[in-house]
């Protein structure tokens, strides 16, 4: 899979580099020239409505790839100043730009999946497209994934890294945060891929161990591991350094939260303690794990209805509102599938 792009959408030539930049990645991705036409289509009029429309508008995309699909997620983010009716907005003909009146009607008809979470302090959409249309359904047991993992600004690759496998019951997420940034940040959390998808088959503790070797010829990273079973309802965790883990109970009064617990250390220099932590998992709720590009200071709950959408829009949330803008950022999102 591809590296994850960020472009800031601000004025037209840049709505333009937006959708050379998603048609090069759909070629890249396999899509179709038809398919190739509708991610253009897709990406301009979601550019040309942060141009239009918003502040401070930014554009990710990512390639995604599930169950053996292969697609492409546009992630459209702004602050302000909102949709007052989201559902006429969608309607054809109505325009609050002087245009025709048909670009997020068109969004959502083009798209193979689409949501748009829209209040005064900005908006967020979501669309996905895969090759040949083939949106892949997760099968109860598995978990829906969003994640931002994005390189500091100036930086051409991400120290951070994410992975996620599925063993027997059990589906293994993990979050690596190499110290520093750039490239030697970058081996050493790729490391930590590597040795996590070698590994997998072992307990979270014993990963974790291994990966400690294996880091020792890097820089080292801080890494966390979640083991979800959604049949049996429990989360083990286990976390060196500063990957942050939370899950959100949406039935309590103001969404309450559980944070996951890490030890200090750094996986590869020095790990004075593995412990692993057993949470109970939360029907209907969410598992936010993130490294620390990402603030602390977010409630979710001060988002009316977000906690109900779709991960992907959770993660790209957060970035926009808490992304500390002075290092590598990772949120991933996950929620078991309907």
């Amino acid at each position: 899979m591809t590296h994850p792009i960020v472009l800031s959408v601000v004025e037209p030539s840049q709505a333009g580099e937006a959708r050379r930049k998603a048609a090069s990645l759909a070629i890249r991705l396999g899509f179709s020239e038809v398919d190739q036409g509708k991610v253009g289509i897709v990406v301009t009029e979601v550019a040309n409505n942060l141009v239009k429309h918003a502040q401070e508008g930014c554009l990710l995309l990512r390639s995604l790839e599930q169950r053996g699909a292969v697609g492409l997620e546009v992630l459209s983010l702004d602050k302000g100043p909102g949709m007052m009716d989201v559902g006429r907005c969608l309607q054809d003909g109505f325009s609050t730009g002087g245009t025709s009146g048909t670009g997020l009607g068109a969004i959502q008809r083009l798209s193979d999946r689409f949501e748009i979470y829209s209040v005064p302090a900005g908006t967020a959409i979501l669309c996905q497209l895969w090759v040949d249309s083939t949106c892949p359904n997760l099968p109860a047991g598995e978990l829906e994934l969003g994640v931002v993992c994005l390189p500091k600004q100036g930086e051409e690759v991400s120290g951070d890294a994410y992975a996620s496998q599925m063993v027997g019951d059990r589906q293994l997420l993990m979050i690596a945060d190499g110290l520093g940034h750039g490239p030697l940040a970058a081996q050493a959390s790729l490391e930590a891929v590597k040795i996590f998808q070698e590994q997998a088959q072992q307990d979270s503790a014993a990963i974790l161990t291994a990966m400690h070797g294996a880091l020792r010829s890097t820089r080292g990273a801080a890494v966390a591991i979640a083991a979800v079973n959604l049949q049996e309802q429990t989360v083990q965790y286990v976390g060196v350094g500063n990957i942050a883990g939370r899950l959100l109970d949406p039935e309590s009064a103001n969404e309450r939260s559980t944070s996951m617990v890490s030890h200090n250390g750094t996986v590869g220099f020095e790990m004075r303690k593995i412990q692993t932590f057993n949470y109970s998992w939360i029907r209907g709720g969410l598992l936010i794990m993130y490294s620390d590009g990402l603030s602390t200071k977010w409630r979710l709950d001060r988002y009316p209805g977000l906690i109900n959408q779709h991960p992907s829009l959770i993660a790209g949330i957060l970035y926009r509102d808490f992304n500390r803008e002075r290092d590598d950022v990772t949120v991933l999102v996950a929620r078991e599938a309907n």
